[in-house]
């Protein structure tokens, strides 16, 4: 398993794009410095009517598929 540990700040007015398809990806930098981009619709679960905030755990099996987002305390 591959695991990617970083931190998101996403305005609600920001998450529209993502919400309406017109975004369908994230690109986040990883606290080790590399990008990683995963589909936003990971995000939904992590909605609120501030935005998106927090650390985040993205976690993938070998061929980068299989994904699961976290939110870490």
């Amino acid at each position: 398993m591959n695991r990617y540990e970083f931190h998101l700040r996403i305005t609600a007015d920001q998450y529209l794009d993502y919400y309406r398809g017109t975004a369908r990806y994230v690109v986040v930098r990883c606290t080790t410095g590399q990008n990683v981009q995963f589909p936003a619709s990971l995000l939904q679960q992590f909605v609120t009517s501030e935005g998106i905030s927090g650390h985040f755990a993205l976690t993938c099996d070998e061929s980068h598929r299989n994904s699961r987002l976290e939110l870490l305390e």
